[in-house]
């Protein structure tokens, strides 16, 4: 039995998922892939080559051992759902996605997990690719109470581009996938993913409940600019306002990606100017991806931002014509590039 799922690019809604703001998300050609076979005895082994590391537990002991103990909580959520193992099984893990850079690997790997263990279950079971999304977030975040939201899952389980809404019930949508190439640059800078995250998200979440004790009537998803600020600090105002405009830039990509044929220079000023906020705004972006997306600009990409918490990890532009010269160019600035397009979610192989 073998799994694949795909990394993913956040398009639109960076940061703004967890607040409870919809996101644009979308699957890219690069995958993790789960292969193997179920043993005779309740052993389980997971071998991981890429980090040169092996992985053993017994499905009679599933107490966490570690933080983020992964691959237990998957088979928690399974067994939840009332999937049985009595066999456990040894399985190979190999992905071709950047590793903690922003692209979703982590998420790529449970959701083939997830995935992988519904096809080794006594009785197995075919979950749809959304609720097999469901499935690795309750195993990824909502398990170990972690900041992030519900994009990465859902994306890469699923696939292509997708509009994706949480508040107030999950809502899923595919967009037009009449786009073409982008280039995905690793800086290869450690970062820290839930400092990041928790940073940017606990400030807000203190902003808006200001907000909504001076205004019960108060709503992110709909509010002008007529909100009354007064309360607030300077950062905090500067925090609300980039909050904002990266909502409207959003709706905006939005009405511009349900077309037949969006605009492709308007979609990638878009994202150029997503990036701004992120940059200037929450600060997350960093000299080495600065000057990767300068390079890639130079030789012809028409826009792009850095991708997912920021502090390192990830950058990507919107080259359809000619990317190998925006590769080229963010190789020479110092990261690794990879040549994308959308691809199609989590399946068996």
């Amino acid at each position: 039995m073998e799994i694949s799922t795909p990394g993913r690019i956040c398009l639109f809604g960076e940061h703004q998922d967890y607040l409870g703001l919809p996101v644009i998300s979308m699957a890219i050609s690069l995958r993790a892939r789960i292969a193997g076979k179920k043993r005779a005895n309740r052993e389980i082994i997971i071998h991981k080559p890429d980090i040169n590391e092996t992985e053993t537990f017994s499905l009679d002991d599933l107490a966490y051992s570690r933080p983020r103990d992964y691959f237990k909580s998957g088979l928690k959520v399974c067994k939840d759902d009332g999937l049985a193992f009595s066999r456990g099984f040894e399985c190979e893990l190999i992905s071709d996605i950047p590793i903690q850079a922003g692209t979703g690997s982590s998420s790529a790997i449970m959701v083939s997990w997830i995935h992988f263990l519904s096809q080794m279950a006594d009785e197995p079971v075919y979950w749809d690719q959304q609720n097999i999304g469901s499935m690795a977030y309750k195993a990824e975040v909502a398990e170990f109470n972690e900041p992030g939201g519900m994009m990465d899952q859902y994306s890469t389980a699923i696939g292509h581009l997708i509009y994706l809404e949480s508040e107030p019930e999950i809502l899923i949508r595919s967009l037009n996938t009449n786009l073409g190439t982008f280039v995905l640059g690793d800086s290869c800078e450690p970062k820290d993913t839930m400092g990041i995250l928790q940073r940017c998200r606990d400030a807000r979440l203190n902003i808006i409940e200001k907000l909504k004790k001076q205004d019960t009537g108060f709503d992110l998803h709909s509010c002008g600019d007529d909100v009354d600020l007064s309360y607030l600090n300077e950062e905090e105002k500067s925090l609300f306002q980039g909050t904002i405009k990266n909502r409207d830039l959003f709706k905006q990509a939005l009405a511009e990606l349900e077309k037949d044929e969006p605009d492709h220079e308007l979609i990638a000023h878009l994202l150029s100017e997503h990036h701004t906020v992120l940059k200037d705004v929450l600060q997350v972006s960093t000299p080495k991806i600065e000057t990767m997306l300068a390079a890639a600009m130079k030789a012809g990409a028409l826009g792009g931002k850095i991708n997912g918490s920021g502090g390192g990890g990830c950058m990507f532009v919107y080259c359809p014509e000619n990317p190998q010269a925006a590769a080229d160019a963010i190789e020479e600035a110092g990261g690794n590039p990879y040549i994308i397009k959308p691809d199609e979610g989590t399946r068996i192989d």
